[in-house]
């Protein structure tokens, strides 16, 4: 609440609601238990819902945009990471269901799906591997477009283009920023 209440002091409204948030903590069904699970769910996707429960009367009245940041294992899985893909999985069912709900008051909500980010915590992620470079070639070279990783500025961008007007007309939908790993023929890259 205080997040909201500042940003209210100091613009007076809201426009845009960009949940970004989340870590890959590795608890899986064989390396876990419900109790890491559920606090995995919830540190993964519980603020998401909150911050739009907060500001959700605020974009009505401006009819803002929430942009949620998602990870492809919603869609994917990725092996031993059990919290975290039900917690992204989540994360696009609520995109889809705030979409649906709050569509009639011209407020709209959107995902950003992400795969493969050089982002800080998947940079040390690649460090702690046995041999980091021969890892992330190994990974890069099955990214279709480039055989390189996303970056954050294009991540960054596409948020930017969603929270615009110049996307006025997408709702609901799952923008894919990803240089094609998740949909295209990834032997192609090979």
């Amino acid at each position: 609440m205080y997040a909201v209440n500042q940003i209210l002091i100091k613009y007076e409204k809201i426009d845009g609601l960009v949940n970004n948030a989340g870590l890959n903590d590795g608890v899986g069904l064989e390396n876990g238990d419900i109790k890491k699970f559920v606090e995995s769910i919830d540190k993964n996707v519980g603020h998401y819902y909150t911050m739009a429960e907060l500001s959700l009367p605020h974009l009505k009245k401006t009819k803002g945009v929430i942009v949620n940041i998602c990870s492809k294992t919603g869609e994917t899985g990725q092996g031993g990471t059990s919290g975290y893909a039900a917690a992204n999985g989540a994360r696009l069912a609520l995109t889809d269901n705030l979409a649906t709900m709050f569509s009639s008051t011209g407020t709209r909500v959107n995902a950003v799906v992400v795969a493969e980010c050089w982002t800080p915590q998947y940079k040390w992620w690649i460090s702690q591997q046995e041999n980091p470079e021969e890892k992330l070639k190994e990974i890069t070279s099955k990214i279709p477009l480039e055989n390189r990783m996303t970056t954050c500025e294009e991540i960054a961008d596409t948020v930017l283009f969603l929270l615009s007007p110049k996307s006025s007309g997408i709702n609901g939908q799952w923008m894919h920023v990803d240089g094609g790993y998740v949909h295209l023929d990834r032997a192609v890259a090979l």
